[in-house]
């Protein structure tokens, strides 16, 4: 399947296919702290950074949704990523075909709500383009703004589960169809 990927605009941010150029920021982000101390626990190395750049352009091509590059529309510049996908992830309970959201910014750009706004504008792209009920997300508890930022979306607990060994939160958020 292959995808046109969509621009969705917020008034302070565009969500934008990933671009060639977005490399470098993009593994900025990923090798702060701040950024990788809930998720992998160590910092990105290029390789990896590289195999990112490459999923999320994947996504959209191989399931016609996926992950945007999040640019701030006053400067420009790459700031994070954030969309929906399918990861495959072994995982208890399975998420099958439930699409599963994600997003991480860049580190300078926290506190200042854009991640409430980008996820927002997603989560409303997904209840007119997904069939499905709900969107499913995974959060470390410790990451307490991430899961603000979801609540805020309409992601409600479900359950704390084990993924990789590590407890996480699991949250949905129904549709609006």
């Amino acid at each position: 399947m292959t995808s046109t990927i969509p621009v969705v605009e917020t008034e302070r941010l565009i969500l934008r296919e990933h671009r060639l150029g977005d490399f470098e920021a993009l593994h900025t982000v990923w090798t702060h702290p701040s950024v990788y101390e809930f998720i992998t626990g160590k910092p990105s190395t290029r390789e990896l950074s590289w195999g990112r750049l490459l999923k999320y352009a994947g996504l959209w091509a191989l399931n016609g949704y996926g992950f945007w590059a999040v640019e701030e529309k006053a400067t420009g510049r790459y700031i994070g990523d954030l969309g929906f996908a399918n990861f495959l992830r072994d995982i208890e309970p399975p998420f099958g075909d439930t699409p599963e959201m994600g997003w991480v910014l860049a580190p300078d750009i926290h506190g200042k709500g854009y991640a409430s706004e980008a996820l927002a504008a997603a989560a409303a792209w997904g209840d007119g383009f997904f069939k499905q009920d709900y969107a499913r997300c995974i959060i470390s508890p410790e990451n307490t703004a991430s899961v603000r930022v979801a609540e805020k979306t309409g992601f409600k607990r479900i359950d704390e589960i084990q993924y990789t060994g590590e407890k996480v939160l699991l949250l949905e958020r129904k549709f609006r169809h």
